[in-house]
């Protein structure tokens, strides 16, 4: 299995896995995620077919936002969402971003689970967040021990220094 970048080749299998695992279904947004926040799009290609994909985007200087994660049902179990949530995270670290946040449905107990085992914790319950009326609970993670001013600040008084990006792509044969 392999994570990479999104490709509009993969749209069709993207919408499969997505009517499949949520209940409010919009298709053309996944299309406006890929064309305006490209890297933050991901895909697990497991031989050739698409197993799941994470779609992520910066919402402030600090803040990265995991707007949708989702493995097809026949692949959940193998970590392919852990490693799809470590690689956007990771993409975020890279962006020196020091939060990032997702929200899960009150009702989604396995996506909670996942969401806590990767370090994210839950803040607090959005009341009616989606269209069907359930709650939301908006649940964030730290990825950076100091904030991007701070980090700033350390670096211009250390000539020379290179930050070295945290994200590897997971790739397993």
């Amino acid at each position: 299995m392999i994570i990479r970048y999104f490709e509009p080749e993969d749209f069709t299998e993207v919408l499969e896995i997505e009517s499949e695992a949520f209940a409010e279904h919009n298709p053309f947004i996944y299309m406006n995620f890929y064309e305006m926040n490209g890297e933050c799009f991901l895909v697990a290609e497991e031989k050739g077919r698409i197993a799941g994909f994470a779609v992520g985007y910066q919402i402030s200087a600090e803040e990265g936002r995991i707007f949708s994660l989702a493995v097809k049902e026949r692949y959940r179990g193998y970590g392919i969402g852990t490693h799809l949530l470590e690689t956007i995270t990771g993409i975020f670290r890279e962006k020196m971003l020091v939060f990032a946040s997702l929200e899960v449905r009150l009702s989604n107990l396995e996506a909670q689970r996942l969401y806590q085992k990767t370090g994210f914790i839950p803040c607090w319950v959005q009341h009616g967040y989606y269209s069907d009326g359930e709650d939301g609970i908006i649940m964030k993670k730290r990825l950076c021990p100091v904030t991007r001013t701070a980090l700033s600040d350390l670096l211009s008084k250390t000539p020379g220094s290179v930050i070295k990006p945290v994200y590897m792509p997971y790739e397993r044969s």
